[in-house]
């Protein structure tokens, strides 16, 4: 068995994650184009083949490195999952070896694995944040049923001040941007540039799709939906807080559910929460259920896990400060900083 680092295998690679159980969209190969144009982050994509030629594992890795938030190397960042793809838990300790080695020779601090499975169990973890997934009936109809009165009572509350629905690709994407980069400034967060989520539609063309609700021609909430085996996933979704007490995510949510189940899809992920906060409590009203995620670190001498989040209380003069920024000023200084943050 030997671990190799792959440049252009990307076939062989692609052959190996369609056929693993477990695996996620974000294994698949194209995405190293998509962090790599996107970002310009250097990506490490191991795999391990045994004697006889055959795939046993893979480990996509992207390096990232700025003087702000220092240097480590995560799997996957800026999405939701990752990490080890593997047959079993010798090849998983061969990959985590040849990983080990990558960290010391970048002087990085960490490796941090989105896993949703822990595995293995010996390494350090946080288990700090979950995914929501809903399982989607055969029909809208059944799907509707299963809902609570309150929360049909929203999405026609939507439907009655006159919200449209539509979706489409590229020729949404000026439009989706627009919403999604005022809700990150609302929120305090840096935005990504328009470009990566054009990679992303350009580099999968047939599993994306924008999601989009439309209020007197105006676009008001949008979503980036993305499926693979059976499930979809909005990972960026925004909405125009002015236009709250319309419900447009409501009638966005629904609208994707009615989408997920016409397309014939089983499971609707609704992404990442932290639990009982206002997101989490908004998908959990679906019906979704959560299941815990496993970040897992090989870590420096230091031992320490990083802490690259919001609520980390030294961000939050920060995002006030951003909070306060034009949309414009946003959009340009945005892409600079988060494209660090993983």
């Amino acid at each position: 068995m030997k671990v190799v680092t792959v440049q252009n295998r990307r076939a062989e690679w692609d052959s190996f994650v369609h056929a693993c159980d477990d695996a996620t969209a974000y294994h698949r190969f194209d995405w190293k184009a998509v962090f790599s144009k996107s970002f310009g982050h250097p990506c490490h994509y191991l795999a391990a083949i045994d004697d006889h030629g055959e795939w046993q594992g893979i480990l996509p890795l992207v390096h990232m490195r700025s003087r702000i938030f220092g240097n480590f190397m995560v799997s996957l960042p800026f999405v939701n999952y990752g990490g080890l793809l593997c047959q079993n838990e010798a090849v998983a300790a061969l990959l985590l070896e040849e990983a080990e080695k990558l960290r010391r020779s970048c002087g990085a601090t960490h490796v941090e694995l989105r896993h949703i499975a822990r595995r293995p169990e010996n390494l350090p973890t946080k288990r700090h944040k979950v995914t929501m997934v809903l399982k989607l009936a055969g029909s809208a109809d059944d799907q509707w049923k299963v809902f609570d009165p309150k929360l049909r009572n929203q999405i026609r509350k939507a439907q009655k001040n006159g919200l449209e629905f539509r979706h489409g690709r590229l020729d949404l994407i000026d439009g989706f941007y627009e919403v999604f980069a005022r809700n990150m400034r609302d929120l305090g967060t840096p935005v990504y540039a328009k470009q990566f989520f054009r990679h992303v539609m350009e580099t999968f063309p047939d599993t994306t799709a924008i999601l989009v609700v439309m209020h007197e021609g105006k676009m008001i909430a949008a979503g980036l939906a993305s499926w693979f085996k059976g499930r979809i996933e909005i990972p960026w979704a925004s909405s125009i807080k002015d236009y709250k007490t319309f419900c447009p995510n409501h009638m966005l949510y629904w609208e994707a559910i009615r989408f997920a189940i016409e397309h014939g899809f089983g499971e609707f992920d609704f992404g990442r929460s932290t639990p009982n906060e206002g997101t989490y409590n908004f998908k959990k009203q679906w019906g979704a259920l959560p299941i815990t995620l496993n970040w897992q670190y090989l870590l420096d001498e230091q031992g320490q896990i990083p802490e690259l989040n919001p609520s980390n209380p030294k961000y939050q003069l920060a995002i006030r400060v951003w909070q306060c920024l034009p949309v414009a000023v946003s959009k340009l200084f945005g892409p600079l900083i988060v494209r660090n943050i993983p």
